[in-house]
């Protein structure tokens, strides 16, 4: 029996998916549970897996594409088996158009665009037919590609504005890479997730007043306590208990002695949190996701490292609760580039936190020792940007400097 392959809905306020790519093509065969393709939200990004065993005998949509949730974008069979009554009308969601049509709903359909005139049948060649709607003929005579050229994905072949517009980029691309090597580069089209990024990056710097506090923090006890946590697995009561856990930990004692920053401006009002529910920054390969924990505050450091670790798992498997990617998912947020080298930076605010701590590495800095002589210690950079409409420059610092305080006097038997 035939099983349509359905959009998800990734959280109550995401109505349309922008396919991504597609890991088999039309007649392989898959497993349940194998990854068939990606998928873009305007938050994150995801992989879906098969919902059956069997040959893939229609996909109704292309990468690129924008889907309304809920719609069949495919289906999985056994060879044959027929597909009709599964076929979505094939028009970009952005358009508006109704999606989940059948068939014998999309003929009819077409047959009354026929009659109104809404779509075109042009003749090429005096052989081919090819059915095409007035604004991608349009679209396909004002970019000066030939009709012949783009291949349909609407009913019964006919050929969208979506489908000229993926013609376009397929002969720009190959436009590109047949100049790259006499130009000396080549252009790349963005990603829908890096467009989002950029989008709500300008948007942070825009509507906020950003300032940096930097600071640094005698990484002594932590190096220690990370050596003790390697050797010893069963004393840490976890696998692997890294500098970042320490490091978050303190963040969030630190969050619970000084709670002002622990916020979210609105504009008029704060939303001041009794609990800390902290956003960590994930590198993926498909971009940055900065999934929230939450209630980080009622965990020990073994859980808080189990928890960490395991968001990060499901934001680079493409599984993440998109609810927990929202910007007021979380009430203050940790990012980490340490593990890069980098020793300062200016870490951009998630709006509408009030603040966001940036990690830097470990580097050994000149200073008095306790007996007198002059030696390095290892010191870890502390970057501190805040939204100066929410918080003053004094509670700001006083936060930082209680981060820098509880990691100097991390305690083994506190945690």
């Amino acid at each position: 029996m035939a099983i349509p392959v359905i959009m998800p809905r990734q959280g109550q306020s995401v109505e349309t998916c922008i396919i991504g790519e597609w890991y088999n093509k039309k007649g392989d065969h898959v497993e349940v549970g194998d990854i068939i393709l990606s998928y873009e939200t305007d938050k994150a990004s995801f992989d879906l897996e098969s919902p059956a065993t069997g040959v893939i005998l229609e996909i109704f949509y292309r990468s690129g594409e924008e889907v309304k949730v809920l719609t069949n974008i495919a289906v999985i069979g056994q060879p044959g088996e027929p597909v009709d009554a599964f076929m979505p009308e094939k028009t970009s969601a952005t358009a508006g158009s109704s999606i989940g049509v059948t068939a014998s709903e999309a003929s009819a359909q077409l047959s009354d665009v026929q009659k109104t005139g809404e779509q075109i049948i042009e003749t090429v060649n005096g052989i081919d037919k090819i059915k095409i709607s007035p604004r991608a003929r349009n679209l396909a005579s004002k970019l000066n590609i030939p009709v012949s050229q783009i291949k349909g994905t609407g009913p019964m072949g006919k050929i969208n504005e979506i489908d000229v517009e993926n013609a376009a980029a397929s002969l720009q691309a190959t436009s590109l890479a047949e100049n790259t090597d006499k130009q000396g580069y080549s252009i790349k089209k963005i990603s829908n997730i890096r467009r989002i990024i950029a989008e709500n990056m300008h948007s942070s710097l825009k509507n906020a007043a950003q300032l940096t506090h930097h600071t640094s923090a005698n990484a002594k006890k932590i190096l220690e306590y990370r050596k003790i946590f390697k050797d010893d697995p069963e004393k840490a009561k976890a696998e692997n208990i890294t500098i970042n856990d320490m490091v978050c930990y303190a963040v969030i004692k630190a969050l619970k002695i000084k709670p002002e920053i622990n916020c979210h401006f609105l504009g008029d009002s704060f939303k001041i949190f009794s609990k800390v529910h902290l956003g960590i920054a994930v590198d993926t390969e498909r971009g940055l996701m900065v999934p929230a924990l939450k209630n980080a505050d009622d965990y020990s450091l073994p859980e808080l490292s189990r928890a960490l670790k395991s968001l990060a798992d499901r934001c680079r498997k493409g599984n993440v609760d998109p609810e927990l990617l929202e910007g007021d998912a979380a009430s203050f947020t940790v990012s980490n580039l340490g593990f890069y080298g980098v020793e300062m930076f200016t870490p951009v605010l998630n709006l509408p936190q009030a603040g966001i701590l940036g990690i830097n590495t470990i580097i050994n800095r000149p200073d008095v020792l306790s007996d007198g002589s002059i030696g390095s210690v290892p010191v870890i950079g502390l970057s501190l940007t805040y939204d100066h409409r929410a918080i003053d420059g004094a509670p700001a610092s006083a936060f930082l400097k209680e981060v820098k305080d509880q990691i100097e006097m991390f305690d083994l038997n506190e945690i």
